[in-house]
């Protein structure tokens, strides 16, 4: 071959190779959206050319946090097995149709750290994903929408909290604490007391219907006010204003409650004699702060006054030891607990004396809430023989609490027996 035909020859074979190379870089059949490309191969004077093209993209899955949206997907290659270079992420508003949204945070514009990305800042809403690989300036189709990533953004209210009215020695090792918000949301309990000086945390998780419970030990807290502060966390991972939490409040006493005093005093009604037993002469037990008085006399309320009366309701006894105690009959109240009263003097010698009436002459039992005090008063003797006519020197009676008497706050009366300091006679 001449010398000029050999230049001819190569120049051809450039030119080739230069058409399948420029085809490498523009589309076959379109513009710069389509998914097929010629790719150039050489091997030695030779050259080809063949066509590849971009798989679907994968189908994303979704995680949602709070307003972030994580995704993830298989990674995408040619036909011919060539890696892409990135990929495209859409949001949608609807599982099918709609308007495609630009997507934030890592997943804005084209993502090329790997298949996964966090789409930050979504609002809420439900929201459908899909995934296009691109390779240089060729994309590929868009994939299949992702299911559903339901977005919540908007924090739970203030949830609701439900304590006992007091804190007490019966329940200050495992105090129940309850409410309701939203379902599943998780709740952060503290416990404080005056001057929030210490405090006690506790969690729950709210049941489907938005139930929640707690138990706490309130041992280590001061006495006082107690305050309940609650704050919800939905499952959206949304959390409620610790600044304006649920709340609410106890009063904490474990403190045993104890008989201050017991008197004896004289009716001072008509023919009454000093230092012997009469109608209208009167016990009169005080305590160290308010009792309930539901626990003496079921009929009564707490935080109350109180009293019994009436024909033959309620009768003292007096026995022959010189111990008063009191019956009180279901009209008057279905449980009754009261104690016994050792006199400290010979007011009867024999037997037993009893003392009812009727009307206003028969015995009676009352409360006063704010004396914090409980008066038997006796009423016209009724069965036995005479009480002791020697009037009695004064001395010190006693008080023996029956079992089950409590404070206000749950704390129960002790039942050993209380002998009063100061001296005092019917």
């Amino acid at each position: 071959m001449s010398r000029h035909n050999r230049r001819e020859a190569r120049s051809r074979t450039r030119s080739r190779i230069a058409v399948i190379l420029t085809g490498a870089a523009l589309l076959s059949w379109a513009g710069p959206g389509a998914n097929a490309f010629w790719t150039a191969a050489s091997t030695g004077g030779s050259a080809s050319a063949s066509a590849d093209a971009l798989r679907t993209g994968a189908t994303p899955t979704a995680t949602v946090s709070g307003g972030n949206v994580t995704l993830a997907w298989n990674a995408t290659t040619t036909l011919a097995g060539r890696a892409v270079t990135g990929y495209t992420v859409a949001r949608y508003a609807s599982a099918s149709g709609g308007t495609k949204v630009a997507t934030g945070g890592t997943c804005s514009g084209t993502v090329t750290a790997g298949p996964g990305c966090t789409d930050q800042g979504v609002p809420t809403g439900t929201w459908y994903y899909t995934v296009t690989p691109v390779l240089a300036q060729w994309q590929g189709a868009e994939s299949v929408r992702s299911g559903g990533a339901a977005v919540d953004t908007t924090p739970p209210g203030a949830p609701s909290v439900v304590a006992p009215t007091y804190v007490y020695s019966g329940n200050v090792a495992a105090v129940p604490v309850n409410g309701s918000t939203e379902p599943g949301a998780s709740i952060a309990l503290a416990v404080t007391d005056v001057g929030a000086a210490h405090s006690v945390p506790a969690t729950a998780t709210a049941n489907s219907s938005g139930a929640w419970n707690a138990t706490v030990n309130l041992s280590s807290l001061n006495p006082g006010t107690i305050t309940y502060r609650a704050v919800a966390t939905d499952t959206a991972g949304n959390q409620g204003n610790p600044a304006t939490p649920g709340t609410t409040t106890s009063v904490k006493d474990v403190a045993a409650p104890a008989v201050s005093t017991v008197a004896l005093a004289d009716g001072g009604g008509s023919g009454s004699s000093i230092g012997v037993l009469d109608a209208k002469d009167k016990v009169i037990i005080t305590f160290s702060e308010s009792m309930d008085a539901s626990t003496i006399c079921s009929k009564w309320t707490a935080g109350a006054d109180g009293t019994v009366s009436g024909n033959g309701v309620v009768m003292v006894n007096v026995s022959s030891s010189n111990v008063l105690s009191v019956t009180v009959t279901s009209a008057g109240c279905a449980t009754s607990r009261i104690g016994t009263v050792a006199l400290a003097g010979t007011y009867y010698g024999s037997g037993t004396l009893s003392y009812g009436g009727n009307g206003s002459n028969g015995s009676s039992l009352s409360w006063n809430a704010v004396a914090k005090a409980l008066t038997i008063t006796l009423g016209t003797r009724s069965t036995g023989g005479a009480a002791n006519t020697t009037a009695q020197p004064a001395a010190a009676p006693s008080f023996t609490p029956d079992s089950g008497i409590t404070d206000a706050a749950g704390n129960a009366l002790p039942t050993d027996k209380f002998t009063s300091t100061t001296a005092s006679r019917f």
